[in-house]
């Protein structure tokens, strides 16, 4: 496994690896890898080779959220890396991402105005931005994403339809810990108490799984005992609990074929999210 810093470098692994007919798999990350990242970089082991990027990205931080706090551990990320199959990992700083006098956005409308979008009005702009500067650079045939970040899985999909690019997008399952906490990078901030109530989140998501396949199609519904769950727990303040259209991101009242079902919370001062996929009978 190679870890290299610029652009060039990744560009010249790369076309080398395409000279040799050699498919290529990518996984983008912010660093800090946990088994939830783990599965997506042995997912992109149907390729040839994996290309993962270590790159926390200053453009998808509000003025007033986590961006100084957020864990960084390179060396731990080249071991999980290793781990799981990766062969080349790009760990650029900000100043090889952006240079001199950066102008130029990727935005989108319509699948970023609810949810993570409504709280965080920057957020999209930056995870666009930087996911095709990221694909133009390593030029993957495949990219990986976890869909426990489901607005941003809906957002990458459509911007690469919008935009013509010619790579899949893949998205892989939510990975939980044993007692249902989806994994996250986040999660180190919270204390031992906290981390016993984050459950919650979990928790109001299979209350809504557990309403949908007992026939509740009423979003109100659904939201109010999820909020009752989320609620009980003195330490969780939410953000939003919402039913949405898997295709628009947009707020329904009443499933029809398929849905997202998706929460954040507070957790003291650490901001969770999760969900439910509901794909139809």
């Amino acid at each position: 496994m190679v870890v290299v810093k610029t652009i060039k470098e990744v560009r010249e692994t790369v076309k080398q690896w395409k000279k040799e007919g050699l498919s290529v798999g990518f996984v983008p990350t912010m660093g800090y890898l946990h088994e939830g990242h783990q599965s997506l970089i042995r997912a992109a082991g149907e390729n040839d080779k994996v290309v993962v990027s270590i790159f926390l990205n200053p453009m998808q931080f509000g003025p007033t959220e986590d961006l100084a706090s957020y864990p960084r551990d390179l060396e731990r990320d080249k071991e999980k890396c290793l781990e799981s199959g990766a062969d080349l990992i790009f760990a650029p700083d900000a100043s090889e991402m952006y240079g001199d006098n950066f102008q130029s956005f990727v935005d989108m409308n319509l699948l970023t105005q609810e949810l993570c979008g409504l709280t965080r009005p920057c957020h999209f702009r930056g995870v666009c931005t930087v996911v095709t500067k990221l694909f133009n650079i390593v030029k993957p045939d495949r990219a990986y994403f976890g869909k426990k970040d489901a607005q941003q899985l809906a957002v990458i999909k459509r911007m690469v339809a919008d935009l013509n690019m010619d790579i899949e997008i893949i998205g892989c399952p939510i990975i939980r810990e044993k007692d249902g906490l989806a994994k996250s990078s986040r999660n180190t901030y919270l204390s031992a108490e906290e981390r016993q109530a984050a459950l919650v989140l979990s928790k109001a998501v299979k209350k809504a799984e557990e309403l949908i396949a007992a026939g509740v199609r009423d979003s109100a519904e659904i939201i109010s005992q999820m909020s009752a769950v989320v609620d009980a727990e003195p330490l969780a303040k939410t953000d939003y609990i919402k039913v949405v259209s898997l295709d628009t991101m947009q707020q329904i009242s009443k499933i029809e074929d398929s849905a997202l079902v998706a929460l954040a919370v507070y957790i003291g001062k650490t901001r969770l999210i999760d969900n439910y996929f509901y794909e139809g009978e």
